[in-house]
């Protein structure tokens, strides 16, 4: 099955995680709410991550990331982040 990375940005209480998301390249679970949503998924594994926490901003990267479902509080594919579209 071919594969395809997605840069994701997500939050929790205390950290924002930004990282890539790999995701089948076509058909069922393809798109990013198909993955989260579904049954069997505890966990999403982020590659190239990088974790900011909220309190102080201060950032660490890693290669790669855990991140329990039930701690994600807002998750947005990272070209739909308001941060990065200018008004240009």
């Amino acid at each position: 099955m071919e594969r395809r990375t997605e840069r994701v940005n997500l939050e929790t209480d205390r950290t924002l995680v930004s990282g890539e998301l790999t995701l089948p390249a076509e058909g069922y679970g393809s798109r990013l709410s198909d993955h989260v949503n579904r049954r069997d998924v505890d966990f999403l594994v982020l590659r190239d991550a990088t974790v900011t926490a909220l309190a102080d901003g201060s950032a660490r990267s890693y290669p790669v990331v855990l991140v329990n479902l039930r701690h994600v509080r807002l998750i947005v594919p990272a070209g739909d982040d308001p941060a990065s579209v200018s008004d240009g």
